[in-house]
């Protein structure tokens, strides 16, 4: 019965790899997406609800085997050896889940970066637009008066 559950477990481990690689994908296309300068926002958006799927999907994967290894944890520590080739491959895929785990840390890290320095940027750009607007219209009050006569008061008696 064990050995039914660990290769499940297993599998779990594997589908795990699969959606940490769509995320570094998601990530990478998130990165470009930021250093495009006509980022389209729509695009950035279906690349986040992308990566909020795929890590939906993963905390499922994480429950599904957090409850099985409770399972079994009793059972593999009692009989380690004659489980030893199933752990080792479930030790070997930990670890790579491990790596791709910091690897995505370390470009949410980046993308964070990347999305701060562009909001600054879009703010810095309506700042500008709405300095340049003020001096439009003040141009455009200014040039109204040019032509205006204020009304004058003329004495008609002779």
């Amino acid at each position: 019965m064990p050995e039914n559950y660990l290769m499940i477990m297993i599998q779990s481990l594997k589908k795990k790899i699969e959606v940490l690689d769509c995320i570094i994908d998601a990530d990478e296309r998130q990165k470009i997406g930021l250093e495009n300068p006509s980022l389209d926002p729509d695009d950035f958006d279906k690349i986040v609800e992308e990566k909020a799927k795929y890590i939906e999907h993963l905390e499922l994967l994480d429950q599904g085997f957090d409850k099985l290894f409770e399972r079994v944890k009793g059972q593999l520590n009692d009989n380690r050896e004659l489980y030893k080739d199933e752990i080792k491959e479930m030790q070997k895929l930990i670890t790579t889940v491990t790596e791709k785990s910091n690897k995505i840390q370390v470009q949410e890290a980046r993308n964070k970066e990347l999305m701060t320095q562009k909001f600054a940027k879009v703010h810095k750009q309506a700042r500008d637009v709405r300095a340049s607007q003020q001096a439009v219209n003040q141009y455009y009050q200014n040039m109204k008066k040019i032509n205006y006569i204020d009304p004058q008061f003329m004495d008609n008696k002779k």
